[in-house]
């Protein structure tokens, strides 16, 4: 198989997989006042995503498929922007929407601090 064939069957394989847990997240927590689901996700994914990142970039000997099946296929269909927008438009049509844009901002403010709690923590163990 060819290192392109090998890349995308690892980013269709991360992207299954990402895409299965998002739902199953997703379903299983409450979603009526605050979109908990797609805000924890969007988390995990952030963190996840800077932790194969930080790896990929400390340790080059890793395997050359790792990125495509973990950073762009699992962390990629893990996460969502749109559907952040989305929840934040239903939250708005219920009349919430000061809650639509504390959501939208925590899930920025809280994906930033993941990314820089997650390359400090990498940093630390991979050196």
């Amino acid at each position: 198989m060819s290192p392109r064939a090998a890349a995308l069957v690892a980013i269709a394989v991360g992207g299954a997989i990402g895409a299965l847990v998002r739902a199953g997240l997703a379903e299983g927590l409450p979603s009526e006042s605050w979109p908990l689901g797609t805000l924890v996700v969007n988390i995990v994914g952030t963190v996840l995503l800077a932790a194969v990142a930080a790896m990929i970039a400390w340790r080059p000997s890793l395997p050359h498929w790792l990125h495509p099946l973990a950073a762009v296929g699992f962390c990629g269909s893990l996460t969502t922007f749109s559907g952040i927008q989305l929840e934040a438009l239903g939250l708005m049509r219920r009349g919430m929407s000061a809650t639509a844009v504390l959501y939208v901002a925590a899930t920025v403010v809280l994906g930033l601090i993941a990314v820089v709690a997650t390359r400090r923590v990498m940093a630390r163990v991979l050196r």
